[in-house]
């Protein structure tokens, strides 16, 4: 069945969307950047967006190589801090993430995974064992990460930016959470390596981006290595307890397309889900953010 998973984060709220943009609110501060899916009419008038905003991105001209995103700059409106934290909770757990304006547009978290973080707590338990092994591919700041680990699961974390793997440790720290195996690496040269070591894991977390570099110069393009990817990580689910979730940002890029590489090289899979993470704006325009596949053992 395909569906629309739409989550709800107090501490964050997507005001309005509209003409390439989204003005979202973090915490106590409320940013505008690009959102390309956003090919509406904004709600709201762009003087009320200037005055609502605590910051804006605006793009720069000329794009990195291996980005679908133009970089760009951060202009302060108001006075706000260079960092700041945002609280979450779930399950009667907190946690805390640390966010920051990077040259990106991005801010250190993915609101829409929450989603994804209930499910990743709600198969942790039911599994029923002690320390079920997770990995996290692609890992960013460590959301998914946190949430597994928080719910008693063993988890290792692997991405390919040194830095970004410094930001995932600090929301640990933040988050009051310990031993998270942090592996700075490319993903595919990880996951192979761990087939070949016979490794297995009760669950796998894949966050592929459209465009990357690896550690030393590797060339990740998620058209081209998509299906090589997903069939290595296939072969290191657990026999009995596992869970898997895949997302896929590119646009244009389907639910199906993972569903049907799964299906061909894992039959077996049960508890099959697959569709859109969106998120709703106060005006009750869906924003769609990006297509899931997974499925578990319960």
């Amino acid at each position: 069945m395909y569906q629309l998973l739409q989550p709800k984060i107090s501490s964050y709220e997507l005001i309005d969307s509209g003409n390439f943009e989204k003005l979202e609110r973090f915490g106590d501060f409320i940013l505008a950047r690009p959102e390309p899916q956003a090919v509406w009419d904004k709600s709201l008038s762009e003087e009320t967006w200037e005055k609502k905003a605590s910051a804006i991105f605006r793009k720069t001209k000329g794009k990195d190589q291996l980005s679908p995103d133009e970089r760009g700059e951060w202009h302060n409106l108001k006075k706000m801090p260079e960092k700041w934290l945002m609280n979450y909770e779930q399950g009667g757990r907190k946690y805390k993430f640390k966010l920051s304006l990077s040259s990106f547009k991005h801010v250190g978290i993915f609101p829409e995974q929450a989603e994804n973080w209930q499910y990743i707590e709600d198969k942790v338990q039911k599994m029923g064992i002690d320390s079920p092994k997770v990995l996290n591919l692609f890992a960013y700041t460590g959301g998914a990460s946190l949430i597994a680990k928080g719910n008693g699961a063993d988890v290792t974390h692997v991405d390919s930016i040194k830095q970004t793997i410094s930001w995932a440790r600090e929301n640990m720290d933040i988050s009051q959470l310990t031993d998270i195996r942090w592996v700075v690496e490319d993903a595919l040269k990880f996951v192979k390596r761990e087939v070949k070591r016979g490794k297995k894991y009760n669950g796998i977390i894949l966050d592929p981006p459209a465009y990357g570099r690896g550690p030393d110069g590797e060339k990740w393009i998620l058209e081209e290595g998509i299906n090589e990817l997903i069939k290595s990580c296939l072969q290191l689910i657990d026999d009995e307890n596992f869970f898997f979730i895949l997302n896929l940002y590119s646009m244009g890029f389907s639910a199906v397309i993972a569903e049907t590489i799964i299906k061909q090289n894992y039959p077996a899979a049960t508890n099959t889900e697959m569709g859109e993470l969106v998120l709703q704006d106060s005006f009750q325009k869906r924003l769609p953010l990006g297509v899931f596949y997974r499925f578990a053992s319960v």
